[in-house]
């Protein structure tokens, strides 16, 4: 067992740190521009744009942890023929790490763009070099290495926020307890912070935030830039969910220039799922956090402008596109031109109908069940409200946490779960299926979860457990608001109505408005499957493309 596991290390490192052959750097060069360095000089600090992906043909180039926090420590040192870069340099985001000249380095640096071509361009040398990238940040997302560090108290519910929100967009972070961890104790006293006003983020540019909001601690660590208001993009797509990111892969990979938004982070109710075991090609299952990153790298690598998190409030549809392109207000200033629109944005989750529930969201009431969350229930009764497949999976990923996991379902099972997770549910010692119940009352304090009632609705006999964190999965409504004054249909429920019922001549998944499209959830008469929105997301694609040449031979006419 020893030998296969070291063997395995051995793999995984080769992977994530490959030396390159001498043909394979004269296939680069024409991608980059040799620089040089000059011993024991930085070349890029953690928080800094670094210029791009850096092969070092000449000296070593040593990577290290973010000195302004704690220890500096080295991560890895780059050779000649290895290159120094990971998924922030394909992003061109800050980036998380300081990079070193240890002696005279001569280099080779492919700018981001660049970099973009190179993995097109050349296909397995980009399959090489897009492994290491993603690798690298699993690695550091593993090891908690760069990135900002959350300082509070573990329970807290803006730590579990924070962390969440970190977690869900693929940075790496770190979370110190206030009241053990000496590196936190240090930095409360360093910065005089007032320990009712935790939890603090300190980003890897040095700066202080003191309890943010996501967009905030988003604009701090380079998530989210400025968007450039006299662009007008082939295609903006709002959300990043699964037809989303599939819209914005096909679009970016047939040459459109594409903008893609959501207000939370990629993946969508998807990217929450523990695990998901019915998506054609991963026979052992993947986790939808998992599925969903690789779809968010994959559509960056084909140059796709990712604008997370940030909201889409209005739709501004004056001539459909043609004559003038259709205008997003996005956040509170930005404002996003595009010749076509893709409403992705999916659904909101439901909220139970109990007074008090919003004093335990967050801390013990939540809609996903990560492993953030899951460390929460170490050895606890947790309850969990729902019966579809998200349910299911969440139920399953708990129990391997909890010592009791109670599922609530309004209904049979089998009437909204697939067979293999039913069986799966059944096969699992410390899970009790509740069918007919509902969860009717929240008891606790100051924020904290102590128990829970729930109640069976033919015979209303109410049971009390102590129950300390309880999980949501009662569906979503279409998150449709924004829409109100754009003039697009929407159906009695609030889903964006398609098709000929939108309007005479309408693509399947056009809206009323021609040249806005819906796809996802948030239609009407959607699929809720992950792969029935990834097929809409690349249908779409093909719809704008007739359009667009539809509209070319009109003008030309």
């Amino acid at each position: 067992m020893v030998t296969v596991a070291t063997k395995e290390q051995r793999t995984r490192h080769e992977q994530m740190f490959p030396v390159l052959g001498a043909g394979d750097i004269e296939r680069l060069r024409r991608f980059g521009e040799l620089r040089r360095y000059a011993a024991n000089s930085r070349l890029f600090g953690a928080g800094e744009l670094a210029p791009g992906l850096i092969l070092v043909l000449a000296g070593t180039i040593e990577i290290t942890q973010n000195d302004k926090v704690c220890s500096g420590a080295t991560i890895v040192a780059h050779g000649p023929y290895q290159f120094a870069g990971e998924l922030a340099q394909l992003s061109d985001r800050p980036s998380l790490v300081n990079a070193d000249a240890l002696d005279a380095v001569e280099a080779l640096v492919i700018a981001p763009q660049r970099l973009r071509d190179l993995l097109v361009q050349e296909a397995e040398l980009g399959e090489l070099i897009m492994r290491a990238l993603i690798l690298r940040r699993v690695e550091l997302l593993e090891l908690g290495v760069g990135g900002p560090i959350i300082i509070g108290h573990s329970n807290q519910s803006d730590v579990i926020r924070l962390q969440g929100f970190l977690r869900r967009n693929g940075q790496p972070h770190r979370v110190l307890d206030a009241g053990a961890d000496s590196c936190a104790i240090t930095l409360v006293e360093r910065f005089a912070i007032d320990r009712h006003h935790l939890p603090i983020v300190l980003c890897t540019n040095g700066k202080v935030l003191r309890n943010p909001g996501e967009a905030e601690l988003a604009r701090c660590i380079g998530l989210t830039r400025p968007i450039d208001p006299a662009k007008v993009y082939d295609v903006a797509i709002v959300g990043a969910g699964p037809a989303g990111l599939a819209a914005s892969v096909y679009a970016g990979s047939e040459g459109l220039s594409v903008i893609t938004l959501d207000c939370r982070a990629f993946g969508g109710q998807a990217g929450a799922s523990a695990r998901i075991e019915n998506y054609l090609g991963f026979p052992t299952g993947i986790s939808g956090l998992a599925l969903m990153a690789r779809a968010y790298n994959q559509a960056q690598k084909f140059g796709v402008e990712m604008v997370i998190p940030d909201e889409a409030r209005l739709l501004t549809c004056e001539s459909d596109g043609i004559d003038k392109p259709f205008v997003l207000r996005v956040g509170e200033n930005d404002t996003v031109q595009a010749r076509a629109i893709v409403v992705a944005c999916g659904a909101r989750y439901r909220r139970l109908d109990i007074a008090n529930l919003a004093d335990f969201e967050g801390s013990s009431v939540h809609y996903w069940a990560s492993p953030i969350e899951a460390q929460l229930c170490a050895n606890q009764e947790v309850a969990l409200v729902g019966a579809g497949n998200s349910a299911g999976q969440a139920a399953v990923f708990l129990a391997g946490h909890a010592r009791k996991v109670w599922l609530l379902a309004r209904r049979e099972l089998s009437e909204t779960m697939s067979r293999y997770l039913i069986d799966r549910i059944a096969a699992q010692s410390n899970i009790e299926v509740l069918t007919r119940t509902e969860a009717s009352a929240l008891h606790g304090a100051d924020g904290q979860l102590q128990s829970v009632t729930w109640t069976h609705r033919a015979t209303n006999e109410a049971t009390e457990r102590p129950v300390r964190q309880l999980f949501l999965f009662i569906g979503a409504e279409p998150n449709t608001d924004w829409l109100a004054s754009s003039g697009i249909a929407l159906d009695e429920k609030g889903f964006v109505i398609t098709g000929p019922t939108a309007g005479k001549g309408r693509h399947p998944l056009e809206t009323s408005r021609a040249g806005v499209y819906a796809i996802g959830d948030v239609r009407c008469g959607s699929t809720k499957r992950v792969a029935a929105a990834v097929g809409e997301g690349a249908q779409v694609v093909a719809a704008i493309h007739a359009r667009f040449s539809q509209l070319s031979v009109r003008q030309a006419v």
